[in-house]
């Protein structure tokens, strides 16, 4: 079970690296993340712009002065649902020493009060369909494929 002391805040710009490290620390990351030194200039301009927007958070779990886990929040207003709010959780990665411990649970049910608290009507989230254990773990927390998602590369 995880430590009480792991605690989440929003993402600061010294904390790239370790980010990108975890981005990258997988099958499908290592394919397409650049984790090396130093970050390409693309990692601290996508974090600039995320962090002046105030309708997206990245938000790390900490422990200590370990950074052990991220997630992207992105709120949305929509006309649908008469004129709603929908929070979409993106990028969620777990350090390796942490994983299988509870700690994504948690930062998804952060993810969630966010989401309650910024007024949102839903919570979305996608998996690369690859990613069978990421899918068994969402719908375990209650997310339901009930909607078929499409992407285009460009």
């Amino acid at each position: 079970m995880l430590n009480a002391e792991i605690q989440f805040r929003e993402a600061a710009e010294q904390d790239l690296d370790k980010i990108v490290g975890m981005l990258a620390d997988d099958e499908l990351g290592r394919k397409r993340e650049r984790h090396e030194q130093p970050l390409p200039e693309s990692y601290k301009k996508a974090f600039l712009a995320i962090s002046s927007d105030p309708n997206n958070e990245l938000v790390v779990a900490y422990q200590g002065d370990e950074v052990i886990g991220v997630q992207q929040i992105t709120f949305t207003p929509y006309l649908t649902h008469q004129g709603g709010w929908r929070a979409t959780i993106e990028g969620v990665r777990i350090s390796s020493s942490f994983r299988g411990k509870g700690l994504g649970t948690e930062m998804i049910n952060y993810g969630i009060r966010r989401a309650k608290e910024r007024g949102c009507h839903l919570v979305q989230l996608t998996t690369d369909k690859k990613r069978e254990d990421a899918l068994r773990f969402y719908e375990q927390l209650g997310f339901k494929a009930t909607h078929e998602g499409l992407k285009m590369k460009l």
